[in-house]
C-alpha cells in the first residue's frame, strides 16, 4: 500500500482538482512555492499566493485516522513526526512570505475542500484588484 501510493496525483487531490477546475479556477499542480529547503505544492494559485496541499492520513499523521504501524515502529514514528514538523515549517515560511496556505486531509469530502479553496481564491483575487 505504501509503495503504491504517489506523491502526486492522489484520488482525493484529483477529485478536488476536477471540481476546481469545473468552476473556472486554473492552478500548477505538484508546483515549486519554496527553494532551500524545496516545498511543492499539490494545487498552487502562484499569481495570488495561494497553495493547497492534500495530506494523507497515514503520512502526515491525521488525528482522526492516522495509524501507527506495529512493526518497525520506531522508524515509522519518526518519520511521521518529521513530516509533521515540516508541514508546520512550510506553513510558517509561506504566511511569512504572503502566502495563504489551505491545508486539506485526503479523508475530507472533496466538495467541502473545493469550496473553501473557491472562496479563498475569489477573496484573494478581490484583495489584488
Amino acid at each position: 500500500r505504501m509503495a503504491a501510493t504517489g506523491q502526486r496525483d492522489t484520488p482525493p487531490e484529483l477529485e478536488i482538482r476536477k471540481r476546481l477546475f469545473a468552476q473556472g479556477l486554473r492552478y500548477r499542480v505538484d508546483y515549486p512555492v519554496l527553494t532551500k529547503p524545496r516545498r511543492r505544492g499539490d494545487i498552487v494559485f502562484p499569481g495570488i499566493n495561494v497553495v493547497v496541499f492534500v495530506d494523507g492520513c497515514f503520512w502526515h499523521g491525521c488525528p482522526e485516522h492516522g495509524t501507527w504501524p506495529k512493526s518497525n515502529s520506531e522508524f515509522w514514528k519518526n518519520k511521521i513526526e518529521t513530516n509533521m514538523k515540516r508541514d508546520a515549517d512550510t506553513n510558517k515560511r509561506l504566511f511569512d512570505m504572503g502566502w495563504k496556505v489551505i491545508r486539506a486531509w485526503e479523508h475530507e469530502p472533496p466538495d467541502e475542500v473545493a469550496e473553501k479553496v473557491i472562496k479563498v481564491v475569489r477573496k484573494r483575487k478581490l484583495e489584488l484588484q
